[in-house]
């Protein structure tokens, strides 16, 4: 069973940089596509980020682009996101997500992924 752990959520102010981790466990670390989402009190979840170890890619939002980089160190079979100068507006619970399959490439719906984490809350202070 595929088990996904986020970490590195926190209370910051704005201006502020956080890294976030997302460790997997339960699959072989070889071939995946992980996306971080991030959901906001009353509002849908939205897709933040991307990495894929299959076509070597990553996506960002628009909200983070510029301001975030995401990366994986495979032999802790974790996936990390960094988002800079946060601001008020990044506030919500991020989740990592996964799609595991044969040749997995990143998408920006949640129907996509199979497996999730229980997410880390982000709040960003004005």
């Amino acid at each position: 069973e595929v088990q996904l752990v986020e970490s590195g959520g926190g209370l910051v102010q704005a201006g502020e940089s956080l890294r976030l981790s997302c460790t997997a466990s339960g699959f072989t670390f070889e071939n995946y596509a992980i996306g971080w989402f991030r959901q906001a009190p009353g509002l849908e979840r939205e897709g933040v980020s991307c990495i894929s170890r299959s076509d070597g890619r990553r996506y960002y939002a628009d909200s983070v682009k510029g301001r975030s980089s995401v990366s994986s160190d495979n032999a802790k079979n974790t996936v990390y996101l960094q988002i800079n100068l946060l601001k008020p507006e990044d506030t919500g619970t991020y989740y990592c997500a996964i799609i595991d399959s044969d040749y997995p490439l990143c998408s920006w719906s949640t129907l996509a992924f199979g497996s999730w984490g229980q997410g880390t809350q982000v709040t960003v202070s004005s």
